[in-house]
């Protein structure tokens, strides 16, 4: 099976440290496959040298390449592909932390993901996100879950180094959003949710607005519910108008999907609902209250 679009390009700041052990361990067997193709005179990962295996070719390890320093001819675009690749594979690493971390593989959340992999990048991807996610779970199972989760935290912290918080906090939603995709989220999931979310240098109240905008786990709960909107803007009920709209004005300044743009209109499409979310939360709380 040939490389997909989001894994055949450079792989940004994923190629080093506990992410990039990761890449090597679960990408390394997909580029094995490919690395014909990228060798090829003429390909576009030639560039006259030679790779010992297809995951240093596209992750730019090597003679010239972005392992250095340098990208090596490829320009802006791929440098633009490495920032939304290093994206994908961390919602992937992350989302085999908290898909398992009440001891269940649930099959409404591996859906979850391979529609979102299928709608946004095509069959190949959901294919091979779905089996990087089955060998992630295969490495865990290998080191146990206290040394994965160790792992997890590591990662967490080459993500908050490398990654805008604003993209750090779509991540998020979208781990909140896997979460969810069995109408429950276990306790055992939220305090994992709320750990990724501190390591990452966010906040565990975001977890909680997250919650609400989803409809907090629970096909009992509404999401459009006053109760929920106070919950999004992440205030008391009995806040002043002033501090209602205080809290307004800082989520729609946090998660404005322009911030999130540079990742692909998926992903921005995914922050505008989320943004929709916010706004109709203090719309519902602005019309209670009469303001």
């Amino acid at each position: 099976m040939a490389a997909g679009k989001w894994i055949g390009g450079f792989l940004g700041f994923i190629t080093a440290g506990p992410l990039g052990a990761l890449a090597g361990f679960a990408l390394g067997s997909l580029f094995d496959h490919g690395l014909d193709e990228v060798n090829k005179p003429g390909s576009e990962g030639h560039n006259n040298r030679e790779y010992s295996n297809a995951y240093e070719a596209y992750s730019g390890y090597g003679s010239g390449g972005y392992g250095n320093g340098s990208y090596g001819g490829y320009g802006q675009q791929h440098a633009y592909e490495g920032e939304r690749n290093s994206f994908m594979f961390s919602l992937l690493v992350l989302a085999s932390y908290i898909i398992n971390a009440d001891g269940r593989i649930m099959h409404s959340e591996m859906e979850l993901v391979r529609r979102f992999l299928l709608q946004n990048f095509g069959m190949a991807a959901k294919q091979q996100g779905e089996e990087i996610l089955l060998k992630l779970f295969e490495q865990q199972k290998r080191m146990g879950m206290q040394q994965y989760r160790t792992v997890i935290q590591d990662s967490c912290h080459q993500i908050r180094a490398n990654m805008m918080y604003e993209q750090r906090l779509q991540l998020l939603n979208f781990l909140v959003m896997i979460a969810q995709a069995d109408n429950v989220v276990s306790p055992e999931e939220i305090q994992a949710l709320k750990e990724v979310a501190l390591h990452m240098g966010l906040e565990a109240s975001d977890v909680d607005q997250m919650l609400g905008m989803h409809g907090g786990g629970s096909s009992a709960t509404s999401a459009t519910s006053l109760e929920d909107a106070y919950r999004i803007l992440g205030v008391s009920p009995d806040a002043s108008n002033d501090e209602v709209k205080a809290a307004y004005r800082k989520m729609a300044l946090k998660h404005h999907p322009d911030k999130v743009a540079a990742l692909g209109e998926d992903v921005r499409r995914a922050a505008e609902k989320k943004f929709q979310e916010i706004n109709d939360a203090k719309d519902k709380i602005y019309k209670a209250r009469g303001i």
